[in-house]
Parts: C-alpha cells; structure tokens; sequence
C-alpha cells in the first residue's frame, strides 16, 4: 500500500488570509468545510465520503450543499467525485463495486436513488424514482433489492378559493416503507400503517427490520417508534419487539439472531445513547447489556456473532472500542482523547474509517488499521487554517455548590492569553439539555468559540447536569426540575474561572439556542445581576405557552417536566416560576433575541413574549428581537448565518469589550464586516 497523503480541496482565494491572524473572522467560519460521513467498500479499498460545502453567503442565501468524493486507499488519492447536486445517504452497492447516493438531478425531480461507477468516465445513473422523495434507503446483501422510505402523496385539500389555507398538523403525510426489485422494478409496500424511520436487512437478506411510529408528528418520531420485522417478499409483519422510548439505530448480528439498538433505557431515558439486545423472536424486550456505564453509546456496529465495534462518548472525550455483546470485555482500540470522532465504519479486512474533529480543525476523514496507536487523517479541507492562531481549548471541571457532582466544561483562552489576565467570557450553553459538548471542533455560526478568542474572550462551554455522555443516572439528573440546580451548575462554572482568575467577573455574557436559549433567558432576567450581556437563540420564555405551542409537548413531559402543570394549581404557578418571563423585573442585562420565524419545535411567540415583557416592564433596558424569514429551530441559509454571527459579536463587542450602555445601531458592526471581507 502506497503512503497516504492529505488531499487539499480549496474553493476560496488564498488571498483571504494572512501570516499568522488571531482567531477567525465570521465569513471564514461560514466558509468552513468538513467532512460529514463516510463509508467503507466492503473490501477495504475505497472510502466514499461526503463533504459539506456551504454557499458564499455574499452571493447567496441557501443550505450547504453536500458532494461525495471516493478515496482510494491503494493510490492515496481521490478516484471519483461527484459535486453537481447536493447528495445524502452515500453507500457502497453490494456486490456492483459502486457508489449510491439520494439526489435530485433532474429539474423538478423527486429525491431519488443513483448509481455511480468508479470509471474516471463514469457519470450518475438513476437507479430508483419514486413518485415522493426517497427520504433514506438500505441495500439488501444481494444488491438487487432496495428497501426504502418515502411519504405518501399529500392529501391536502383543494380549495376554489385563491387562498391556501396551512391546516397545522392534519395533512402530514405518513413516511412509508417499500422493498424495489431493481431487476423486476416491483415495488412492495410493507404492511403497517404509520410512519416508517429506520432500516435494516438481516445477513442473509430474507428479513428486514425498521422502526415505525403510530403518526408523522415529531413526539412520535421521537417517543413512539417500535421495531417490527418484516418479510420483505410480502411486506408482512414477522414479529414485534417490545422497545420503547427514543431509538437511532437497529444492527443485525452476524448469524441473524439478535438485533442491536443504540435507544433508550427505559420510556424515561432522555436519548437514544444504550447498548440494547434482543433475541429475534415475537415480543422480545431488548436489554440494556451494561446499565452502569458512565457514558453514552454514539454508534454500534456487529464485527461478529460475540463482538460489535462501538464509538462511545465518556464525558467530552470519544474513543473507539469493542465488546461482547453480553456487555463485557469492553476495550478500547482507539482511546479517547485523540479526536472527537463523528461516525465510522469498518471493512471485512479489519480496516475502520473514522470521521472526526479536533480543537485544530472541522471534521477531516481518517483511517485505522489494526495495530496503529491512532488513526491516520487523510484530508484536509480547510488548509488555512494552519495560518491561524487559535485560543488554546482545556477540558475544566469543577464541583456543584451542592457538592452533588463534578462538571466536566471546555474552555478557549484568548489568542496569547497571559496566566493571571483577567479577561472578558462568554458562556456558550448548548440545548437538549439532553446533549453535550465534546473536546473538537467548537465554533459554528451561533457558538462564538475561535470568531471570540481572536478579540481577547474566553469563551466557557459547559456540561451541566442533565448533560449527556456520563451515563443513565446523570442524564436524568435534571429531570422535574427545569431552571434548578441544571442552571446553577453553568454559574458555579462562571464562578470556578472568576476564582481562577481568568474571567472578569464584571464582563461574562452568555448565549445558547433552544434549551441553551431558555438558560440565556434565565440568566438574563433571574441571574441578571451575574452577566453583562446576553445573545438567546431559538429560546424558551414561558414554560406555560411553551408546552401549548411547541410540536413535542409528550417528549417534554416524558424525559423533562416529568408532570403536567394542570395537575394542580400548585404547579401552574411552579412552571410559572421557572420561566424567565416571571423573572423579568429583575432583568439587567442587555438581551438580543434571535429566532427562525418558522420555528414548530419552540415557537418564535417565546420570543415575542420576552421581548415585549421586556420592553414593557424594563423600557430602559437594551433589547432587541430579530427574526430570519424561511428559517426554522436553527438557521441553515448561508447569508442568515453569516448574519447572526456578525450581530452576535457585534452584540458582545458592544457591552463587553466597549463597556457601551445603549442599544447598538441595526447596521451590521463596520469593524466585524471589514475583518470578514476578501
């Protein structure tokens, strides 16, 4: 095998950069490249991946599209590529030596399944249309047939009337299941009425499992998939298992007699982060086969009838490891602490590719062959990067002002930082809260991370409790007590690096999305007297309007409140009190509120109400409410983005680092788009 070597895709002038800059700027961050997944050929020899590339946000304002590029590991290079479309679900068709992808081609064309040879002349060839879009797909071992799921026709009521009415929820199509006979072109519908996720092929082919949920709406797509297994020659039902709760995985053991889930413990558990098996047979409960592991499974993979390969996060650190699928003889081959790693996969020939990020760099392809110390990285999309200088990222911990835990947070000093410099910090809290941050790749476009270092921030990302990767106990452990003790931990972390003597204890802000947007509002309003600035993200205001206005209120009942606030009149008025709106006379702190105007998860009315609550009762307080047209929970258009990251740091620059008491103007900050400017 020929020496591997990095390949360097460019798609911006190097003119963009000089010698050894402090920190990003935030069109560089929008520019930023990376490796989103990877696939073996089921020999070893080539890696098919896909990378993000978003769009110039100065030209245009639409997601990043996704290409896919083949490496061959023998040549160690690039064989193939495809970036005309923007694909998903890549994967190595068994037996035909090519690469599948989704992807809309043709003008006006669904979604569909195509087919791309290796040959330096080989282009797409279509393989599947369907009449809706092909949402994901799963060869069978023979690579003649194809299971797949696409969404009924919609059903939505004609009108004669020149107005297209929205009718909110009733006329959500049901994702449905089908196995394709390529070499027939019959498609068989499989036979179960609701919504179809997950997919699956038994070793031998004549079994197929997938996860269904009773309805299309998003709490049973979190809460209420079960796992049938069907006979993919009639679409009938074979058998049930007896999950529940939340599920993102289904893997068939080698021999077909048992089935491994990534899901959750118990209806309860807030993620789909277990090692569950079951036996393949009618009715099974699957096991939670090492119940006390202080971490979370990311993905799992059957290497053979008494092993699986496992990528497991423990605390912000991610390794890669085997084990029986009893739940012992867990080891590691790849430690944890070399990279955050994103996904991987395994060849026949013992070979793994990896996906993952580090304090450095996004997300990069890599390769591990057994006996190396770690994984090799192959690419590097954004190789000026290196002309960078970056704050230096240390995991902290700290104990809880109850002494019931530590918390695990990383922090980004300045670019230069000297020991003893007190310096300003921004909090970054992530949402969930059933999430966590792990040790890479920290900065996006609402998480200011290096765009901050580069300006003298430290910038604080925390674990609290309720935080995942520490195991089942500690995940639950903010559970029934929403705004609490889980919001206490991310001021004791401000505390721990004022003791410290990083953090100016005058000069903290904070920001977050979704539930990290509900601890921004809490800390602006119940914890104002803590943070001189804060930036709320797709955030929750009002836990009473929240419940009746967001699309998982079942998923919050079951793995957050825990009760319902009707239950009594006892806990309206609790839930009223873990909102930052009944908060809002304490209210001190600067506030930018940012939401998609389209949000379903937390309803841009959480917004509206905080702001105008605020400008109300605190008329004298800076705040200001934008919202993105087209732009859901999270932004996804590039010239949005690029929008929020400037007004971000413009909102930051302004209290923070120029001490200013009045709202700043509505012109982007001149300073922060000359400094992002080719």
């Amino acid at each position: 095998m020929r020496a591997l070597r990095w390949i360097l895709i460019v798609s911006f002038p190097l003119s963009l950069w000089a010698q050894d800059r402090a920190g990003l700027t935030p069109l560089e961050v929008a520019r930023l490249q990376m490796v989103t997944a990877a696939v073996f050929s089921p020999d070893g020899r080539y890696v098919a991946y896909a990378v993000s590339v978003p769009a110039d946000p100065l030209q245009e304002n639409r997601p990043a599209a996704t290409h896919v590029y083949v490496w061959d590991l023998e040549a160690g290079q690039v064989v193939k590529s495809f970036t005309q479309a923007s694909v998903s679900e890549i994967a190595f068709r068994p037996g035909a030596g090519t690469v599948t992808f989704l992807a809309s081609i043709e003008e006006n064309e669904p979604r569909s399944l195509y087919e791309l040879a290796l040959t330096p002349e080989a282009t797409p060839r279509r393989l599947l249309r369907h009449e809706t879009a092909v949402l994901t797909y799963q060869w069978a071992p023979d690579g003649q047939r194809v299971a797949f799921v696409a969404p009924a026709r919609s059903d939505t009521p004609r009108t004669p009337l020149p107005v297209r009415p929205i009718f909110y929820e009733e006329v959500q199509p049901q994702r449905l299941g089908f196995v394709h006979d390529l070499q027939s072109g019959r498609s068989v519908p499989l036979a179960v009425e609701g919504s179809f996720y997950l997919l699956a092929w038994s070793p031998d082919g004549r079994q197929l499992a997938a996860s269904v949920a009773p309805t299309p709406l998003v709490d049973d797509m979190y809460m209420a998939q079960q796992v049938h297994v069907f006979d993919p020659a009639t679409g009938a039902v074979r058998l049930r298992l007896a999950n529940e709760g939340k599920i993102g995985a289904i893997h068939w053991s080698p021999d077909g007699r048992w089935l491994a889930l990534k899901a959750a413990d118990h209806l309860h558990d807030p993620i789909d982060g277990r090692l569950m098996i079951a036996s393949v047979t009618e009715g099974a409960r699957p096991q939670n086969v090492w119940r006390d592991f202080e971490g979370q499974f990311e993905q799992i993979l059957w290497s053979a009838p008494d092993q699986l390969y496992v990528l497991v996060s423990v605390g912000v650190e991610k390794g890669l490891a085997v084990i029986r699928p009893d739940g012992s003889g867990f080891r590691y081959l790849v430690a944890p602490g070399i990279a955050n790693w994103v996904s991987f996969d395994r060849a026949s020939n013992g070979f793994v590719v990896l996906v993952g990020n580090t304090a450095q760099h996004p997300s990069e392809l890599y390769v591990w062959r057994p006996g190396m110390a770690a994984p090799e990285r192959l690419t590097d999309h954004n190789p000026w990067l290196a002309e960078v200088q970056l704050g230096e990222q240390r995991v902290v911990r700290y104990r809880t002002r109850d002494g019931a835990y530590e918390i695990e947070g990383i922090l980004m000093l300045p670019v230069g930082y000297q020991v003893g410099q007190r310096v300003p910090l921004i909090v970054v809290v992530h949402g969930g809260p059933e999430a966590h941050y792990s040790n890479g790749w920290l900065t996006t476009y609402a998480a200011p991370g290096q765009m901050a270092t580069g300006r003298g921030y430290a910038v604080f990302y925390p674990n609290y409790r309720g935080s995942t990767g520490r195991g089942l106990a500690f995940a639950m452990s903010s559970q029934a007590d929403l705004a609490g003790k889980e919001f206490d931990d991310i001021v004791d972390g401000v505390d721990y690096l004022i003791a410290q003597g990083i953090a100016d204890a005058a000069r903290v802000g904070v920001t977050g999305g979704s539930y990290g947007g509900y601890a921004t509002a809490w800390m602006c309003t119940r914890y104002a007297h803590r943070f001189a600035a804060g930036v709320m993200f797709v955030g929750i205001s009002n836990n009473l309007s929240k419940w009746g206005t967001s699309d998982i209120p079942n998923e919050l009942y079951l793995v957050h409140s825990r009760t319902r606030f009707w239950e009594s009149d006892a806990k309206w008025l609790d839930y009223l009190r873990r909102s930052p709106v009944y908060h809002v006379d304490q209210a001190r702190t600067p506030l930018l509120i940012i939401h998609g105007a389209e949000d379903t998860r937390v309803h841009p009315s959480q917004s509206l109400e905080l702001y105008r609550h605020l400008k109300v009762r605190r008329p004298e307080l800076p705040v200001r409410l934008i919202l993105y047209p087209g732009e859901g929970h999270g932004l996804l258009r590039s010239a949005a983005r690029l929008d929020y990251s400037l007004r971000m740091m413009g909102w930051f620059d302004h209290f923070l680092l120029r001490g200013e008491r009045t709202l700043p103007s509505l012109e982007l900050p001149s300073e922060l788009m000359e400094a992002s400017s080719p």
